[in-house]
């Protein structure tokens, strides 16, 4: 398809500043970008028939390891 249609992970390393040239870096297109990320987070992790604890498990570990990386400052005083 298109370049500007592919996910980040089928674009080739040549093509790669071409794609990023063609993405929309507006609050709107950021916005649809963190949309469509969290929908195929959901998608691959969390609605799934036989999945088990592991996507909300790694959402949570995620979570953790950014809230201590916002407050390192403080930990470490």
């Amino acid at each position: 398809g298109p370049l500007s249609e592919r996910p980040l992970m089928e674009v080739r390393l040549g093509e790669l500043h071409t794609w990023i040239s063609t993405c929309n870096f507006s609050p709107q297109g950021l916005l649809g970008a963190v949309q469509r990320a969290w929908s195929s987070y959901c998608a691959k992790y969390i609605h799934v028939r036989r999945g088990g604890p592991a996507g909300i498990s790694m959402l949570l570990a995620g979570y953790c390891l950014l809230s201590y990386g916002w407050n390192y400052q403080h930990f470490s005083k």
